[in-house]
């Protein structure tokens, strides 16, 4: 057991996978909460193409949002607002309490703000110059 682990650095979706089940199996056994669910929402234009998009997960009454992305053109529109709305409706209907998002300080904090999430963990230097946000939004509850 001395051996030391193959880095592999290429494609990671199968490992990743892989851990993220044995992590939920651990979490889920700790807690009792078994609910976790994956959820995603995009936005596409007139030829069907993908331009904005939402993903993440509802675990133990938290909304966990992994990726927000609008695409440049579409900036300014919206679109990004609808999207985070979408995932909060779901959430609610999860019956979270909470949402939480990180995104870089060079990213969107002020949208996050102005969407009601709070900062509440700042990592300097992440990445060098920059600092990783951390935002939580308390959800009403329905």
């Amino acid at each position: 057991m001395n051996d030391i682990p193959v880095l592999r650095v290429g494609d990671v979706h199968e490992v990743e996978a892989f851990l993220a089940e044995r992590i939920y199996e651990f979490n889920a056994g700790a807690t009792g909460c078994f609910d976790a669910e994956s959820f995603c929402a995009t936005q596409h234009d007139e030829a069907g193409a993908i331009r904005a998009g939402i993903c993440g997960y509802t675990w133990a009454g938290c909304c966990h949002v992994s990726h927000l992305w609008v695409e440049a053109s579409f900036r300014r529109r919206g679109v990004g607002a609808n999207l985070l709305r979408a995932a909060e409706q779901h959430a609610q209907s999860k019956g979270c309490r909470l949402m939480i998002l990180s995104s870089h300080s060079f990213q969107s904090p002020a949208f996050y703000e102005r969407s009601g999430f709070v900062q509440q963990a700042v990592v300097p230097d992440d990445p060098p110059g920059h600092a990783d946000l951390v935002f939580v939004k308390r959800l009403r509850e329905r």
